[in-house]
């Protein structure tokens, strides 16, 4: 059974950190590209980060360029998200999501993404 399932979520201060995981199982997370999305209440999913099968190649929204990193150890069968400097407008409900896009220079849409998490919660607040 495919799974994807994430983990590392919690309540932080502004400026904290938290590193989220993404476990796979059920399939050869080599074959896949990997995305981070989040959902805040009352907005639209909004693409985090990525990055392709190798590792190769890392991109992230602006808004967390600079304090977010994406990882993965395909070994292990998981893809991590380090989550720096945390601010409040970073709150939210973080899913990981595999794709079989093989190229891009930019992150695929949502629509590109074949498996997604169930998701964990990240709070940033005072």
């Amino acid at each position: 059974q495919l799974q994807l399932v994430e983990s590392g979520g919690g309540l932080v201060q502004p400026g904290g950190s938290l590193r989220l995981s993404c476990a796979t199982s059920g399939f050869n997370l080599g074959d896949y590209a990997i995305g981070w999305f989040r959902q805040a209440p009352g907005k639209e999913r909004e693409g985090v980060s990525c990055i392709n099968r190798t590792g190769g190649v890392a991109l992230y929204g602006d808004s967390v360029k600079g304090r977010f990193t994406i990882s993965r150890d395909n070994a292990k069968n998981t893809v991590h998200l380090q989550m720096n400097s945390l601010k409040t407008e970073d709150t939210g409900v973080y899913y990981c999501a595999a794709s079989l896009t093989v190229l891009f220079t930019r992150c695929p849409q949502p629509m590109a993404y074949e498996y997604w998490g169930q998701g964990t919660q990240v709070t940033v607040s005072s």
